[in-house]
């Protein structure tokens, strides 16, 4: 039942179900059918354009970039998984996705920085054989030459990610943490991750910026919607956590 609402309410599926309902709805009343059409047209087209994906994203841009790493004195660096690839037979094996080593990339340049031990979590997606953690870990040690302290891979989405690294750290004696992911991801992965009791200094990567003004910004494109899919989903799961306080944790400022 909630896969089916998210997908009632995702981006491109619920608009694409709103146009095809419509011309459902057109064949018995004309007027209504056609409203709904031109509701869920224009939204898809919306969407695609590079300037409003851009102004979706930087909504929840609300961390700034990590000026000094050791500040806080962290004790360790947690970088969420994002996405993956199964098949990827120039390597041999699965790797991580595009987002993912976006992600390695910032949490092996604090790595360095700091010399702080690092934390990767994701468990596996259903068409995965290892982890999102493991594919992290084979390439922060072969790729960055990085050792990893902890792998943690059963967890299936951000709260999880949060719950199950908080007890691996735990164990460890560590309270304090630089979080390491997308800035646009990082108001909902700080919520979770400050509901365990942990602190948490935020290291967000990959800020969208605007697009330079011109007429490319505004001609729709397959990268913007993927990109305002991304603020939707992220939007999405901040009223989740909002309406769910049994089940996942209130939503906070950063910095708070």
């Amino acid at each position: 039942m909630l896969y089916i609402l998210k997908l009632l309410v995702s981006v491109p599926a619920g608009l694409l179900l709103l146009i095809g309902a419509g011309w459902l709805v057109a064949r018995r009343r004309r007027r209504p059918g056609y409203w709904m059409m031109g509701v869920g047209g224009a939204s898809l087209t919306l969407l695609c354009i590079p300037w409003s994906a851009a102004a979706l994203l930087r909504s929840l841009q609300t961390s700034p970039a990590l000026e000094d790493p050791i500040r806080d004195q962290p004790q360790a660096i947690v970088i969420l998984s994002a996405d993956a690839i199964s098949w990827a037979p120039e390597f041999g094996a699965a790797t991580v996705g595009r987002l993912t080593l976006e992600r390695l990339r910032y949490g092996a340049h604090l790595a360095r920085q700091t010399g702080l031990p690092l934390l990767v979590t994701g468990g596996p997606s259903r068409s995965e054989i290892a982890s999102r953690a493991e594919l992290m870990r084979r390439v922060l040690e072969q790729e960055f030459g990085l050792a990893v302290r902890h792998v943690e891979d059963g967890s299936s989405d951000t709260l999880e990610n949060a719950r199950a690294s908080a007890r691996l750290l735990a164990a460890d004696g560590v309270e304090r943490v630089i979080l390491v992911t997308h800035a646009w991801h990082m108001p909902r992965a700080l919520s979770a991750f400050r509901s365990t009791g942990l602190t948490v200094v935020p290291g967000p990567t990959a800020f969208r910026d605007w697009p330079e003004l011109g007429l490319s910004s505004f001609v729709p494109s397959a990268r913007s919607l993927q990109e305002s899919s991304w603020a939707f989903h992220e939007w999405l799961g901040r009223a989740y956590y909002a309406l769910r306080p049994d089940d996942a944790p209130a939503v906070q400022a950063p910095g708070t």
